[in-house]
């Protein structure tokens, strides 16, 4: 296969699969990770439901990649914060006002559970190394407690800005000493 029709269909297939996570976001939102449906998610991605399976074999592994994607849009938005505050904040207001999880909350109580237990799962060794490339090895612990929070406790825009501020002072002034 020629290079550039090998990179249209690598290009078609990324635009797919991000087509299908943000479809996926779109349905869990609506109606909880329990609820939702590999024909809604294709409906809501413009997808065949083919298309959706060729990517994933089942719910669980697109879960999987949605929580993963999810993870690396974060770590990009607050790698591109302009100071550690902004970068507090921004995920703060991600974490507090991500319907999809808001959504999960109330309908996937065990789904959310699992998620905010930090354990051995290649993920969460993702989220520490990037927590503790922004934010340092020794504010990332309390930084990932502090967000981990605001998944069944949503802050105001106020308390997150407020929040931030409180902790970029702290993490700030130790690493000043």
């Amino acid at each position: 296969m020629p290079a550039t029709k090998y990179a249209r269909q690598m290009a078609t297939q990324q635009r797919s699969r991000v087509a299908i996570l943000a479809g996926a976001k779109k349905v869990i939102a609506e109606s909880g990770n329990y609820e939702s449906n590999m024909l809604d998610i294709a409906a809501r991605a413009q997808v065949s439901r083919a298309t959706v399976y060729n990517h994933f074999a089942d719910k669980e592994e697109m879960m999987a990649a949605l929580l993963e994607s999810e993870i690396e849009r974060l770590y990009q938005l607050a790698v591109s914060a302009a100071n550690v505050e902004a970068a507090l904040f921004v995920l703060s207001r991600e974490i507090s006002t991500d319907p999809a999880l808001a959504t999960m909350v109330q309908t996937d109580p065990t789904d959310i559970t699992k998620f905010v237990t930090v354990g051995i799962h290649p993920m969460w060794s993702k989220v520490a190394q990037g927590l503790n490339e922004i934010f340092g090895a020794s504010a990332a612990p309390m930084i990932l407690r502090w967000l981990l929070g605001q998944v069944a406790s949503p802050l105001s825009e106020s308390e997150s800005r407020e929040q931030a501020g409180m902790l970029a002072r702290a993490i700030n002034s130790d690493a000043s000493k």
